[in-house]
């Protein structure tokens, strides 16, 4: 008996329908998921374009920057020198007792002028030349350049009695060799400047690693704190006592630092005040 009930119990539920599926309920879910997971698609989409986005057009934007800045600080050295000259020759010019010797002196100042815009021309020229690559790369000699260039200051020296001394051994680097020669001559010219009458200037040179070390060391009146982070900059300002030493426009020590980077080294500075610089140039080996 139980096993005939059993087969009837399975001939019954075999001839069951099947249960009913809800169709739209699962479409509707399905489409509530899909917009779901579309939104948090679009989310992530535009978040990660922003940031992207941002990382793009961060150095294009510090690039325009800097040439904003630079065009207004080169606009406003060339302003300077121009407007002493307009004004000396309208003084000059309404001066009806002008003599000979007042007019040869304002020739004399307005010459002076004049070269303090030829100066500054060749920085800007020098700088806008620079940020181009430099293709003429070949063997250069430390040893060779560094004498090519203290021969340019010598005389310089000899004027203020300052003395320099060297301990330079031969390092070979791929570089541009009148480009180099410009960097040591820019801070050998900083460090007679800088230097009272007297005094000694170290230059030396080193193997380290896979570079060349370079220092040019002096006993000048050094360079405070603060200004240290800036002198690299272009048309920086120092203080009053030091700019008073020598007159130049905040160019020679930016052009130099184009020139380390522009041949894959680095430049940098110790200093303190009343007891000199040194500073310090890395170049890679050949």
């Amino acid at each position: 008996m139980r096993n005939e009930f059993r087969i009837k119990l399975r001939l019954e539920r075999a001839h069951l329908p099947p249960p009913r599926v809800d169709t739209e309920t699962i479409e509707s879910a399905i489409k509530v998921n899909l917009l779901y997971v579309n939104l948090i698609i679009l989310g992530i989409a535009s978040l990660a374009g922003y940031f992207l986005s941002g990382r793009t057009l961060r150095p294009i934007k510090e690039m325009v920057d800097q040439q904003n800045q630079f065009i207004a600080d080169a606009s406003h050295e060339l302003r300077t020198p121009l407007t002493a000259l307009k004004t000396a020759i309208e003084v000059n010019l309404r001066d009806e007792k002008l003599n000979l010797k007042q007019a040869k002196d304002t020739l004399k100042e307005n010459l002076a002028d004049v070269d303090k815009l030829k100066s500054l021309s060749e920085n800007l020229l020098t700088l806008v030349t620079l940020q181009g690559s430099l293709n003429h790369f070949s063997s250069i000699s430390i040893k060779d350049v560094l004498q090519t260039a203290m021969s340019k200051i010598n005389y310089l020296a000899k004027a203020k009695k300052v003395e320099i001394k060297t301990s330079i051994k031969e390092a070979v680097v791929s570089g541009n060799k009148d480009r180099l020669i410009e960097l040591f001559v820019i801070l050998l010219d900083n460090a007679v400047k800088y230097s009272p009458n007297n005094k000694i200037i170290t230059v030396s040179s080193e193997k380290e690693d896979s570079h060349a070390v370079i220092k040019i060391k002096d006993e000048g009146i050094g360079i405070s704190e603060k200004e240290l982070p800036h002198i690299f900059e272009r048309f920086y300002r120092v203080d009053k006592s030091r700019a008073s030493s020598t007159k130049g426009y905040g160019l020679g020590l930016a052009i130099a630092n184009e020139i380390v980077h522009l041949h894959k080294g680095s430049i940098s500075v110790e200093s303190k005040e009343k007891k000199g610089s040194t500073f310090i140039v890395k170049l890679p080996l050949k």
